[in-house]
């Protein structure tokens, strides 16, 4: 027996926002980076990446795979969810 086929609807992307995932990852890498005095340079040294690569993250230039996010987390010393933490409104 065939079924009938169904139109399926594919909703759009949802808009960029201020806390889309990138936007709060490269927030976050440059706060907790400067928090720790460490230049792009050194972080990408810590974290086994390139210089170029780190800055592309914190510009929200890059897609950046899991495996990146875990050694910059292992870098900054922070859990990975530190990474995508909301900015505590009492400090914006």
């Amino acid at each position: 027996m065939a079924r009938d086929s169904v139109p399926v609807s594919i909703p759009p992307n949802p808009p960029v926002h201020h806390h889309a995932a990138r936007a709060l990852l490269a927030e976050n890498v440059v706060r907790l980076r400067a928090e720790r005095g460490m230049s792009q340079e050194a972080l990408a040294l810590e974290a086994g990446l390139h210089r170029t690569f780190v800055a592309h993250v914190e510009r929200q230039a890059r897609n950046i795979s899991l495996d990146n996010i875990e050694r910059l987390a292992v870098a900054l010393n922070v859990p990975i969810t530190a990474l995508f933490r909301l900015p505590d409104p009492a400090h914006s």
